[in-house]
């Protein structure tokens, strides 16, 4: 299950990226990739979710993953910045995700 949900995460994270270059849907091939990227995306977290994982989990661990990522990817390959206080936003949003994961699994036990 935690397999289709990082599938889910990097099906995203490049549709997010290929956005970038297609320029308004105006570039054939980066326009594909997006199609192509969320809907694996939406895809691979709905066998995530079919194989139980937790919706609020899923879509926190797919949100706060794609957040990080691709603020990672803006530095280091598009010449995008980060303030501090965007590094400490990302931080609390795994925060946030850690947070769930730890409520259930203390309300599981």
């Amino acid at each position: 299950m935690w397999f289709w949900l990082a599938g889910a995460i990097l099906a995203e994270v490049t549709g997010t990226v290929a956005l970038r270059f297609s320029e308004g849907f105006s570039k054939l091939w980066p326009s594909v990739v997006v199609v192509l990227g969320y809907g694996t995306a939406f895809y691979s977290l709905s066998q995530a979710l079919a194989r139980g994982v937790p919706i609020g989990v899923a879509y926190g661990i797919w949100a706060a993953a794609g957040v990080a990522l691709i603020a990672l990817i803006g530095v280091a390959f598009l010449g995008e910045s980060l303030s501090w206080v965007q590094v400490g936003g990302i931080v609390l949003v795994i925060a946030g995700v850690l947070a769930l994961e730890l409520g259930r699994s203390s309300h599981a036990a």
